[in-house]
């Protein structure tokens, strides 16, 4: 049997302001996937479980603070597995809760928007999955 490399675990929140609107953030030219939006996230270090590893990026990244309570797994999203790489999954939780005011703080921006916003923007590949399935759930 054909071994793979293992995947490459990503988390990312949907924040919700309660008014249907929810933020999302605009990557730095200089990064990959510079200029798009996406749900803001990271990478889950080998040491982290999911829940974990969002609340650390979203402090890093927005400066807020979540308890783990308040996350609430809504989908996931995942490549195309392509011979002799790391397929990349993302994890994506919605937050309706935490404390401080959310803000770029790694470059870019951030913006609230409304789900016909949010599919208006231009975003990575596993970003306009998220949104989709995200919103699928949240309006049904």
């Amino acid at each position: 049997m054909e071994k793979f490399p293992t995947a490459l675990w990503v988390v990312a929140g949907a924040l919700t302001d309660g008014q249907g609107r929810w933020l999302m953030h605009r990557r730095p030219l200089h990064k990959q996937h510079g200029g798009l939006w996406e749900f803001p996230g990271g990478k889950v270090e080998d040491t982290e479980i999911p829940s974990v590893s969002l609340i650390r990026e979203l402090h890093e990244e927005l400066g807020i603070q979540i308890d783990p309570a308040d996350l609430e797994p809504c989908c996931f999203a995942q490549e195309a597995p392509i011979h002799g790489s790391r397929q990349i999954v993302i994890l994506l939780y919605i937050i309706r809760n935490w404390q401080g005011v959310a803000q770029a703080l790694e470059g870019g921006e951030v913006g609230w928007f409304t789900p016909e916003e949010v599919s208006g923007l231009t975003k990575p590949p596993l970003d306009i999955e998220l949104a989709k399935s995200l919103f699928e759930k949240v309006s049904g």
